[in-house]
């Protein structure tokens, strides 16, 4: 009796097709998540290179192109596909929230130099900038310093104190006040100037297949 034969060669195993840009548009816009997921990995590239090159900090531009896909996605019923391709669609949400970041930089450091002017060394007044958004970001960051770093800050932001004043108040000598000022405004500028590190959106099953 003869043995069946067994086929023994290797069975070829095919690959799905990648999805076309207008697919995963289309995918994008109808609320798929794989599609948000090719998206991401498809134009994440062009989204950082072009906020990397507008800001010059890489982790500002990651933050960046975490808030273009979720903006994008949150408001993906708003692309047409007559107006322009995807990409360009991405570009455009990518701009502003890059002016976004330019602009919040800018009160950032508007508002350390603010904090620094109450500490005018010569003794002169400085006027009061008192603006609600103002206090509750510098209120915050205040809570996070030392105690002598946070005692010397406040007296000089909200009591609109000098150094000098300030010395004497507290009994401190002026070297030491000027110490604690320089090292609070110097960790107040790190926390206020530093962007938050971006994370990249999460991979929602990534096969264009599935």
């Amino acid at each position: 009796m003869t043995a069946p034969s067994v086929d023994t060669r290797p069975r070829l195993r095919l690959e799905p097709r990648p999805l076309s840009d207008r697919e995963v548009a289309d995918g994008f816009v109808r609320g798929d998540e794989r599609c948000l997921a090719v998206a991401h990995a498809r134009w994440h590239g062009l989204v950082h290179t072009l906020a990397a090159r507008t800001l010059g900090d890489v982790r500002e531009a990651e933050d960046v192109g975490q808030q273009v896909f979720l903006a994008a996605w949150r408001g993906r019923a708003g692309y047409r596909p007559e107006r322009g391709p995807f990409p360009g669609w991405l570009v455009g949400i990518t701009r502003r929230k890059i002016a976004d970041a330019l602009a919040a930089r800018t009160r950032r450091r508007d508002l350390v130099l603010a904090v620094g002017e109450r500490l005018s060394p010569d003794g002169a007044a400085v006027p009061d900038h008192d603006r609600v958004v103002e206090r509750l970001v510098v209120t915050g960051e205040l809570a996070k310093l030392p105690a002598a770093q946070r005692e010397v800050l406040a007296m000089a932001f909200y009591g609109d104190l000098t150094q000098v004043q300030i010395a004497e108040r507290t009994g401190m000598p002026l070297g030491t006040v000027k110490s604690h000022a320089r090292r609070g405004l110097d960790r107040m500028r790190r926390s206020l100037t530093e962007p938050p590190a971006g994370r990249a959106p999460a991979d929602a099953g990534c096969d264009p297949a599935a």
